[in-house]
């Protein structure tokens, strides 16, 4: 076990939360921040004591002896080549999802730190939410005997649908239900996803926008074990809906069922102002005076203990790149109307998978 010390690229909401909960962690030795946006870098700096704040991601990777570094940028087409660098410049890498674009830089990614020997994982929060964590368990250790099925339903606030996909050209299965994707995935180890067939609805989205970008996508997955689950993610809950974000778990053995409610509706705050509003709801979670709400400050230790104590990573590159060929091959079902087999050919129409379901 040794001190480490640690570098944020991108100090936006999710950077945000990892710098703080990096700062106040006693494995951290110094913290080292890089942000385009001046006024945010110098926000986050002053609240964690930050040792280095730069607008150049490339100066931190410099800096001798940084051991890790937690890429939390946007957009998400900034994802492949900060990892590449950060892995080049031999530090251990946490980058937030999707992995990459395109499934070779995924490959190269993971190449680069199987060679280094580096530890490299993918922010797929969820894992570290209790709720999942139970579902796995149950899932794993025989209480619901062997899968049968499982069924995932996530949706988010328009609002928040908007600024994701004023961003980027990835699709609800890309950016949304890529968590579930994992978690399921996860569940079911070790088979392996052999066809997809999605389907994706518009309406409120592209009204509201004038772009094409559908309001939900259904995505129905088949295993080599003849396992097959269904997920649906969607962003366009309406403005007055009092949850940030809202999932619903069903997951079925020979020996049991399991429901988990994660809708948030068990704290409820009613006020004059903005009438009634669920605290606490959004995915990564947020800071609660002395404690915090959520998986992704956990996420965030997990990734420093893992680098500090020489200990794996819970999410594995590989099985990242998995999911990344799921909800591509969704995205290519979207578009041709038909299920898609996998594995998916090494060259593939690179198209589909930047522009979405259409």
């Amino acid at each position: 076990m040794k001190q480490i010390n640690v570098g944020i690229i991108g100090t936006g909401w999710c950077g945000g939360i990892r710098a703080e909960t990096c700062a106040t962690h006693p494995l951290v030795k110094s913290l080292h921040l890089a942000e385009t946006r001046p006024e945010r870098l110098a926000e986050v700096a002053t609240a964690t004591g930050a040792q280095t704040a730069t607008a150049d991601y490339h100066k931190l990777l410099e800096i001798d002896g940084l051991d890790a570094v937690m890429i939390s940028a946007t957009p998400e087409v900034l994802h492949y080549p900060m990892a590449r660098d950060s892995l080049l410049a031999g530090k251990h890498v946490f980058l937030e999802k999707p992995i990459a674009i395109e499934l070779h830089e995924a490959d190269e990614l993971i190449a680069l730190a199987r060679n280094n020997t580096l530890k490299f994982t993918i922010g797929y929060s969820q894992r570290f939410n209790p709720k999942f964590a139970y579902v796995k368990k149950c899932a794993t250790d025989g209480t619901l005997g062997k899968p049968v099925s499982a069924l995932v339903s996530r949706h988010i606030g328009r609002s928040l649908g908007k600024k994701i996909t004023g961003r980027t050209k990835l699709s609800p299965a890309a950016m949304e239900a890529t968590h579930d994707l994992d978690f399921v995935l996860w569940c079911l180890e070790p088979a392996k996803p052999v066809r997809v067939y999605s389907q994706v609805n518009y309406g409120a989205m592209k009204a509201s926008t004038g772009a094409d970008v559908p309001d939900t996508q259904y995505i129905t997955v088949t295993m080599d074990s003849g396992v097959s689950f269904v997920i649906c993610a969607g962003w366009s809950l309406p403005p007055a809906y009092p949850n940030f974000a809202m999932t619903w778990i069903e997951f079925v053995g020979t020996e049991g069922a399991l429901i988990v409610d994660d809708t948030h509706r068990d704290t409820m705050l009613t006020t004059m102002r903005n009438g009634i509003v669920h605290p606490m709801s959004t995915m990564p979670g947020e800071f609660v005076e002395h404690t915090y709400a959520g998986p992704m400050a956990s996420e965030t230790v997990h990734f420093i203990e893992a680098v500090a104590c020489d200990r794996p990573v819970l999410v594995t590159p590989e099985q990242a790149r998995q999911v990344m060929e799921v909800y591509i091959a969704a995205d290519i079902s979207a578009e041709r109307n038909e299920p898609v087999k996998l594995p998916l050919p090494e060259q593939r129409i690179s198209a589909l998978a930047a522009g979405g379901g259409r």
